[in-house]
């Protein structure tokens, strides 16, 4: 006999295999756009990092083929998308558009969870159209839980195309690739001034300017949509910023006074993604521009940057939330070289809770000891971030993985992308 719960978990089925065909024509779509890795650009194993040593790292290139981003995609509109969508999953279940939920009321929730769980994530938010109790799934953020519980959670990285307001989302392998929909801003200082952008959970702050000040947007995974969300409370720019789950801190940068004059502050933020608020926590020690910031061994680290003189800061500053307290860490950027006054903000990122750093004027990849506070060498590495003064180069954590975007050695300066999984045996410290 074939119970109700059976014959749910048989409609749960064919509704996800149903998710995963339309998914797999969206795919296809992406496909044509998407980095794909050619016979002729298989990874290439780098140098090592000595002639005349074994190898202590290993640099693994790809050479994508970049799309056009200022053309536009073929994309089917949101609204077409959304009634697709819709109409299957209504026809498939013989669900009626005025039903209020669909489901028997004593079936298990966690099912559904569980069955919807291995979709990617990319595609969460057509299951909205499903239905009601669907809809609250995506809201509670109960499927991420159980992806990461899961071991589901795979590694991914939004960029900034360079072109508007375009965002795109890539996995470590490169092999599922997603452009975020645009910004809905109308606002012409907003597109064409700088953008600083920050990953929370499953959201993407994107903070610029516009001429009444600073605009704020999220973008939701769940959701696949943007909304605006409040400012800062002391809204400014070239801050530090860094974030470890859902907290997330903003530290430092350059506020403008009532007449108009930058001033350079120690203040810090902290942002409640599921309430989109802000706090004021206790300031830093020095204020700073310019500065880094990242999350190492549980406490948030603010690194570099200049101070009000525009002199360069070796120093960086740890924040213990569970004191709301600040420490001062002296010379933490002692042996890195700083050639210009407009140099760019350190360039780092956190790979298995240790901190790695790119020396752009040598174009050296370091990692910090927070035990001994000195950096050791690790190699070159194969961009030409000294060329720029590290400004137009990407330097960010994937999962195990270093990952490196910037222009190449080579004449025809092409785009790159580069990551590494190095090893912290090394012998040589700076």
């Amino acid at each position: 006999m074939i119970t109700p719960r059976v014959m749910y978990v048989m409609l749960l089925k064919v509704l996800f295999w149903n998710l995963q065909e339309m998914m797999s024509k969206d795919m296809a779509k992406i496909n044509r756009d998407m980095l794909m890795l050619r016979d002729d650009q298989t990874p290439k194993v780098g140098a090592s990092l000595s002639q005349s040593k074994r190898r202590k790292i290993s640099i693994v290139g790809i050479k994508p083929n970049i799309p056009d981003l200022n053309v536009k995609p073929c994309y089917d509109s949101d609204e077409e998308e959304k009634g697709e969508v819709t109409n299957i999953f209504q026809n498939l279940a013989g669900l009626k558009s005025h039903d209020g939920c669909y489901v028997h009321h004593k079936l298990l929730y966690e099912l559904e969870v569980e069955i919807f769980a291995p979709l990617p994530c990319f595609e969460y938010w057509k299951l909205q159209f499903l239905n009601k109790k669907f809809l609250q799934l995506l809201k509670s953020g109960e499927i991420f839980r159980v992806r990461q519980e899961k071991g589901l959670v795979k590694p991914n990285e939004i960029l900034h195309s360079g072109a508007g307001s375009n965002w795109e989302m890539f996995d470590k392998d490169f092999k599922t690739f997603q452009r975020l929909p645009k910004v809905p801003s109308s606002d012409y200082y907003f597109f064409h001034s700088d953008k600083e952008t920050i990953c929370v959970d499953t959201q993407l702050i994107v903070i610029g300017r516009e001429i009444e000040g600073n605009l704020v947007f999220c973008y939701e995974l769940e959701n696949h949509k943007w909304f605006k969300c409040p400012s800062m409370i002391t809204p400014r720019f070239m801050y530090g910023s860094a974030s470890h789950g859902k907290p997330t801190f903003f530290a430092g940068g350059i506020q403008m006074d009532d007449n108009g004059n930058p001033i350079v502050v120690r203040t810090v933020e902290k942002y409640n993604a599921d309430a989109k608020s802000w706090t004021m926590i206790n300031r830093m020690h020095k204020a700073r521009k310019f500065s880094s910031g990242c999350f190492l061994r549980g406490n948030f680290f603010v690194l570099g940057g200049r101070d009000e003189n525009d002199k360069h800061l070796t120093c960086g500053e740890s924040y213990d939330e569970t004191t709301n307290s600040w420490e001062l860490i002296p010379d933490m950027l002692k042996y890195m070289t700083f050639i210009m006054p407009s140099q760019s903000p350190p360039l780092i990122a956190v790979v298995d809770d240790n901190l790695y750093m790119l020396e752009t004027s040598l174009n050296e990849l370091r990692v910090y000891d927070i035990n001994t506070n000195i950096l050791k060498k690790l190699g070159v590495v194969p961009v030409s971030a000294n060329t720029t003064f590290g400004w137009g180069t990407a330097f960010k954590s994937m999962g195990d993985r270093v990952l490196v975007v910037g222009s190449s050695h080579s004449w025809h300066r092409k785009g790159i992308v580069y990551s590494c999984r190095p090893s912290l045996d090394v012998e040589e410290q700076h």
